[in-house]
């Protein structure tokens, strides 16, 4: 016999089918779940999504908000305090940026939000992809606030071979993966996965990681301190994005445990390998590592040592075992418990998801 709730209202009666709300709650899954025109995220059955949404807007900022006169003072200092190698970084990084964060949020919004299922995915994706608008925006605030010729930034991002090739890494997966897959199909929904892992992990996690390090390495030398400003924000948004694909990628595994073969999991380690091998040859080809006071062995081991732990954060053994952390400062520089609050000029603690691993808390 069904469980009904009955509420009086005056001469109003409504009568309430619990077994039917209960069977729509189990029904939400990752993928194949009760599809619905309605967007209903209640009751929530995937906390940590609507836990990382909060705090994601929470940590809402627009670049307009941070002060740029500085960074135009120095990059037109004539002095020679800003060298042409400082200023190639920042072109660098507003080049590859400008474009890799278009790449990212075209695949959340027309690949992974599209085929996940329960309406709280759904929300913290479109989060997601707002974010990525955002950093798309402040690249253009700080060309616009630099005086830079866009089109040249726009040249490193087509005519450097490294990033290309780092470009088509991820783009070559996405290509195939679009709303109309049968997601009943083994095969189909291991391409999910992997799709989830390489952006989540690879992309976002370890490749983004060369680029935030320079430009940050910069900052702390108090050069260009808004767009250092602007890419630590990015920065802690990107901890959060990271989180939002390995939480993705542990409930859809979790509810699809066929997809977590030996073979699937050699290949999502290659894939790893394989996206370490691409951030290391761009570090080499492209960023004058010692410019800004660091080492080129320090950098290249940093950047093993962040994708070991993107592969540890999702089950995986590590490429290169234990390795400690060659540059602590980046960790120091972005602890997310305490980030300044430009709208107020303080400090303030940002709570974050309640399903995120302590051992996550320093994603660097």
């Amino acid at each position: 016999m069904a469980q009904t709730t009955t509420i009086q209202l005056g001469d109003r009666t409504f009568v309430l089918d619990r077994d039917k709300a209960e069977s729509a709650y189990a029904a939400k899954r990752v993928i194949n779940g009760r599809e619905t025109m309605f967007f209903n995220i209640l009751p929530v059955k995937y906390g940590w999504a609507y836990d990382l949404y909060k705090t994601m807007k929470a940590n809402h900022w627009e670049p307009e908000d941070i002060q740029m006169q500085r960074d135009i003072e120095q990059w037109r200092d004539a002095t020679g305090r800003i060298s042409e190698t400082d200023r190639w970084i920042i072109k660098m990084a507003i080049g590859y940026f400008s474009a890799a964060e278009g790449i990212v949020g075209d695949n959340i919004q027309h690949v992974v939000r599209e085929l996940v299922t329960a309406p709280e995915l759904k929300l913290v994706l479109g989060r997601h992809a707002h974010e990525e608008n955002i950093h798309a925006d402040s690249l253009v605030y700080m060309i616009s606030s630099l005086g830079i010729n866009p089109h040249e930034c726009e040249a490193m991002f087509e005519d450097i071979d490294t990033i290309k090739q780092k470009t088509e890494f991820v783009v070559s997966n996405s290509r195939a993966l679009r709303r109309d897959m049968d997601l009943t199909v083994l095969e189909n929904k291991q391409a999910l996965a992997k799709n989830i892992f390489l952006f989540g992990q690879c992309m976002e996690g370890t490749q983004f990681y060369g680029l935030f390090g320079m430009v940050l390495a910069l900052y702390r030398q108090t050069k260009f301190p808004g767009i250092g400003q602007m890419f630590s924000y990015t920065l802690r948004d990107e901890s959060n994005h990271i989180e939002v694909f390995r939480n993705l990628l542990m409930d859809l595994i979790d509810e699809n445990p066929e997809i977590w073969t030996e073979d699937f999991r050699r290949d999502l380690r290659d894939t790893m390998r394989e996206g370490v091998r691409l951030e290391k040859d761009f570090i080499a080809d492209c960023l004058p590592v010692s410019a800004v006071g660091l080492t080129k062995e320090e950098f290249l081991t940093y950047i093993d040592y962040i994708g070991d732990r993107r592969l540890e954060g999702v089950g995986l053994e590590p490429l290169n075992g234990p390795i400690p952390n060659p540059l602590p400062w980046l960790a120091e520089m972005m602890d997310l418990r305490k980030e300044s609050n430009f709208f107020e000029s303080r400090v303030t603690d940002y709570r974050r998801g309640a399903s995120i691993k302590d051992a996550n808390d320093d994603e660097l």
